[in-house]
């Protein structure tokens, strides 16, 4: 049987915890008040007061006090969380132009193009970084800021959570019916045993009993419980896995690098030897390019499936790679078969083989008049992504001239279109990406190339100065279909022989992939535990009941505290004090009755 305890009547007095440590805060703001505690009063530090002090003193003490206090507000502002929220939006959004904007390490023509059609907003953009984003000063200065301010906030904050964590739970209070949920009955058996079954219902809480003798001399108990320590945890490991995400992107900029390469298909290879081997390079901060992963890729077949519309379905690549002891067998080394896809990368020696692309290379003989031949295949570029209509220049020299001057005289070069399922008629072109029916419409120039003049060209063209100064000149024009000839004027003969298939390949070393990919586990376990997993606590005070009864008699008084209503703690309140004072114990102040009266004890 148990006995309702009334509420006490009257205004109560304020109370006061006797417990030193009010909890571990959810901000590493200092001076901020702990929701958890169940005192109304403000929990400042002795540093605020310190800090408090050092302001009071700082206007009068002097140039030195001034500056000082200049760098402890502006560091203390920096390592605040507010401040770290802004700055992470800042981060967020600084990054909006790298992904709206062309930028320059990944398509510098598209950067020309755009400052093209916007011959006044272009220029601007690119005097302020907006073509490099990712690289410039103001994004990198938003980067540095975040990471000291997260480390500034985490570090107190995690030896803060530390202290929490080894010290007992929050003494009970002094007046548990001021808290938001509470409940008091009298029941059989001694205080000890009370205590007993208390501790036997908190299972899975950190509790702490403690003794508080009463002024005549009778031992009561208090129950002290806390529940919910992970949540400051995932909090934490949130933070700190963001914190290291940061590091692993800051560790692949500058120990990392990526290229790209096009490979014909038929065996041809291609070895991370060195940065010469690439198409285009792009090395990190501390990447030299003398000590690349070592390998070597050998592409093989091609496949493409397309849709009737021409839209492509898939795309395959046979490829054979090398490395390690296969690679340092020599000629005779073994080559590891692999089927390379898109977003399927070969993974070796540490580096990451992407699949993006492909596109046509014709293959030309050219046969001079003194019975000689040169064949050539080499990779012309897409001009439209639709139809793989393709466009290039394939460049030859004249063997067994006297001289380099009439060498250069008679440099020959074939350019044009290459459709790979030609329309047909006098202009070609396109209407399928597939090599169905290819076709070419060739010019043939003879003259001086500009091979040999110190500068570099494009592979896919020739130089206009050498057109417009006359030093070459066009000889033919016409469309040939596969095992088709032109006879130029001096009786070499250009002879189209077939098509071939090249794929694009990317080589990505990023020596802080892992930790990325480990850090943003982190981030989703840490604010998932952070989420899910609510702060709360529950007191009991349990002493003996009136002395002159016949029998041994418990007084048992409880309460509960949770963070917010919405932690579902009302449920669990009432679970645990229905198993411990019986259902006859009427609602707490936060669980009215359907007619809106309030009870604060009850009776069997």
């Amino acid at each position: 049987m148990t006995k309702a305890i009334p509420e006490a009547t009257g205004t109560p007095e304020p109370e006061h915890s006797e417990q030193a440590n009010p909890g571990v805060p959810e901000t590493p703001t200092q001076g901020a008040e702990n929701p958890d505690s169940p005192n109304d009063t403000d929990s400042r530090t002795d540093a605020d007061s310190a800090t408090d002090a050092d302001s009071a003193t700082g206007a009068s003490g002097g140039p030195g006090w001034g500056v000082w206090g200049f760098v402890r507000n502006t560091w203390r502002g920096l390592v605040s969380m507010r401040t770290a929220l802004v700055l992470l939006f800042l981060l967020a959004l600084a990054s909006l132009p790298g992904a709206l904007l062309p930028q320059r390490s990944l398509n510098p023509a598209k950067i020309t193009e755009y400052r093209q059609q916007h011959p006044m907003l272009g220029p601007v953009l690119d005097r302020l970084g907006f073509f490099d984003v990712f690289a410039s000063p103001w994004f990198a200065a938003i980067y540095l800021l975040l990471f000291v301010s997260l480390i500034g906030c985490l570090g107190p904050r995690t030896l803060e959570y530390a202290r929490a964590c080894r010290a007992q739970p929050v003494a009970t209070p002094r007046n548990l019916n001021r808290l938001p949920h509470h409940a008091a009955a009298e029941m059989d058996g001694s205080p000890e045993q009370a205590v007993a079954r208390v501790r036997g219902q908190l299972r899975g809480w950190r509790t702490a009993v403690r003794e508080e003798p009463d002024a005549e001399g009778r031992t009561s108990y208090t129950v002290s419980a806390e529940k919910g320590y992970l949540r400051e945890a995932g909090n934490l490991v949130f933070h700190l896995a963001l914190l290291g995400l940061l590091v692993g992107f800051a560790a692949g900029k500058l120990f990392g690098y990526e290229g790209q390469v096009i490979v014909l298909t038929g065996g041809n290879q291609f070895c991370n030897s060195g940065i010469l081997g690439y198409d285009s390079f792009r090395a990190g901060a501390l990447v030299d390019g003398t000590s690349l992963s070592p390998f070597c890729v050998k592409v093989d077949t091609f496949d493409a499936e397309y849709l009737p519309n021409g839209q492509p379905e898939q795309f395959r690549s046979s490829i054979g790679y090398q490395a390690g002891a296969d690679l340092n067998a020599g000629p005779d080394g073994p080559w590891r078969p692999y089927l390379l896809q898109v977003n399927s990368p070969l993974r070796v020696a540490g580096d990451r083989v992407y699949l993006l692309g492909h596109g046509y290379a014709p293959t030309f003989t050219v046969t001079f008049p003194d019975g000689t031949s040169r064949t050539q295949t080499i990779q012309w570029r897409t001009a439209d992504q639709t139809t793989m209509l393709a466009e290039g220049a394939t460049k030859f020299d004249r063997p067994g001239l006297p001289d380099d001057a009439s060498r250069r005289r008679n440099q020959i070069a074939v350019t044009g279109l290459l459709a790979p399922t030609s329309s047909g008629g006098k202009v070609i072109t396109s209407v399928f990406p597939a090599p169905l029916r290819p076709e070419v419409a060739v010019d043939v120039l003879r003259g001086d190339l500009g091979l040999d003049d110190g500068r570099g060209q494009s592979i896919f063209e020739v130089p206009q100065a050498q057109l417009q100064s006359g030093a070459l000149t066009r000889v033919a024009r016409q469309n040939l279909l596969p095992g088709q000839e032109i006879r130029l004027n001096d009786g070499t003969t250009v002879r189209f022989d077939s098509v071939t298939q090249w794929v694009g390949l990317q080589i990505s070393h990023d020596p802080a992939q892992d930790f990325v990919l480990l850090f943003a586990v982190l981030i989703l376990l840490g604010l998932g535990t952070s989420l899910t997993i609510k702060r709360r606590r529950f007191w009991a005070r349990i002493g003996p009941a009136d002395p002159v009864a016949e029998s041994e008699r418990t007084v048992m008084e409880i309460g509960g505290l949770a963070r917010t209503d919405q932690a579902g703690y009302g449920e669990e309140f009432t679970r645990l004090r229905t198993a411990l004072l019986g259902n006859g114990v009427l609602e707490d102040r936060n669980n009215p009755r359907p007619d809106g009266t309030r009870d604060r004890g009850g009776s069997a």
